[in-house]
């Protein structure tokens, strides 16, 4: 696998070795996935100081790129992001075994008796951008749930994920796993996007993690299966009757925590009767921590916005910047947010149980929220250990895609001589 030149041979070979290598995973025991998950964390702590000098290279790359500091801050690693990474792996080694888990089991009157059990999705392929955290927590999962993995990070988090992709190789050696079985594209050519986008005899399903444009690529060309992960135009309406701590505490939690991360709020809905008080008070206060707030008209003649356009709305900013528009209602909010969201994550903060069940009933994002920061729309804030992503569409999976998403089903079906009449 030394010539990285000619990448349609590349990449046969990689998908062949990860064919091989999900034959292997599909019997292998849980036990054994734990140990080399576990081994891998040992091996990210250990060796921390060339993850972090690796990274380096990394934002010396991405800022010659004139990548934003909301973008570098995806991009960088330290000693407790690091630290993070090992935790992740270790709580999705410590999770149940998915493969073979009984999803349901009954008798029919022939004689059949039938289990609905889980079964490994084969060869996943995973294609996202910057954050080299993926790394880890696309490798985990996919093993976690029996499946082999090729992944193509992108091109500014190029030496991190090597760096981290070397630790999980040496977690499947120590527990005799084949290393084929996370596998890691060593170039940065975008002809190996292309390639694996029409690999349907060596990938079963594809997971782009990435921004509009990368997400919409794969979506037009991929002939593979995919599980969209759109990008997060995430909404957080105010109430009337929201509660003023909470809501202060949710705006300002779910856009400046984080800014560049796909649960980060990018629009701020209003509600009329409060747009003097409490909403004013969070403009204010988002401007004072330094977020440029691009105001409708209402919201305009408070000092220190900009005015909104048109195509504010329904933007991803993934920065410092958050579009804000006064609604007269939950049902505008609701309209505004189908209008322009992308069904990723949206958020009420209301004390009035008929509002936030009006906005859970109408609206079909992926994740609904109420008086809680949208920065939770996370796999491990959600007990998975980690994500592979946010799945947007409706089929197979949707929202956090933890191991157990990364699985299909078959059925047992086991009778005593029984014949059909």
């Amino acid at each position: 696998m030394k010539d990285h030149t000619d990448i349609p041979a590349l990449m046969a070979q990689i998908g062949a070795c990860a064919r091989a290598a999900a034959s292997e995973l599909a019997v292998v025991s849980g036990e054994q996935k734990a140990a080399a998950l576990t081994a891998a964390a040992d091996a990210i702590i250990e060796r921390k100081d060339a993850i972090i000098a690796a990274n380096a290279k990394d934002l010396d790359y991405g800022r010659e790129k004139g990548l934003s500091p909301a973008m570098l801050d995806r991009l960088m690693l330290d000693g407790p992001r690091i630290d993070g990474i090992a935790a992740g792996l270790r709580a999705v080694a410590a999770q149940p075994d998915p493969v073979g888990e009984v999803l349901a089991e009954w008798d029919q009157p022939s004689g059949l008796n039938i289990r609905r059990v889980r079964t490994p999705l084969g060869v996943i392929g995973v294609i996202y951008e910057s954050r080299p955290n993926v790394t880890a927590d696309a490798g985990a999962l996919c093993l976690k749930a029996g499946n082999a993995v090729i992944l193509r990070g992108g091109s500014e988090s190029f030496h991190s994920s090597q760096a981290i992709h070397a630790c999980l190789q040496a977690g499947l050696r120590s527990a005799g796993l084949p290393e084929e079985a996370i596998q890691l594209v060593p170039t940065r050519d975008r002809a190996a996007v292309q390639e694996m986008l029409t690999m349907t005899g060596q990938i079963d399903v594809i997971v782009p993690r990435g921004g509009k444009g990368l997400v919409g690529l794969v979506q037009r060309e991929a002939r593979v299966p995919v599980f969209a992960h759109l990008e997060g135009i995430v909404h957080v309406y105010v109430d009337a009757a929201a509660d003023p701590d909470k809501a202060m505490r949710v705006v300002m939690n779910a856009k400046t925590r984080r800014p560049g991360i796909c649960g980060a709020a990018e629009c701020l809905l209003i509600h009329r009767d409060i747009a003097d008080g409490l909403g004013a008070d969070l403009i204010r206060a988002l401007l004072e921590a330094g977020v440029e707030v691009r105001a409708d008209e209402t919201l305009a003649q408070i000092e220190g916005t900009v005015p909104a356009s048109e195509e504010d709305w329904g933007h991803e900013f993934l920065d410092m910047i958050i579009a804000a528009r006064v609604v007269n209602d939950v049902t505008a909010a609701i309209g505004h947010i189908e209008r322009h969201g992308s069904q990723h994550t949206d958020c009420i903060v209301t004390e009035d149980d008929a509002a936030a069940q009006a906005f859970f009933s109408h609206l079909d994002s992926a994740i609904l929220m109420r008086n809680a920061s949208t920065q939770f729309a996370d796999g491990g804030e959600f007990g998975m250990g980690a994500e592979i992503g946010i799945a947007t569409g409706k089929l197979h999976a949707r929202g956090p895609v933890g191991a157990a998403q990364l699985t299909s089903f078959k059925y047992l079906v086991v009778g005593d001589g029984a014949v059909r009449g």
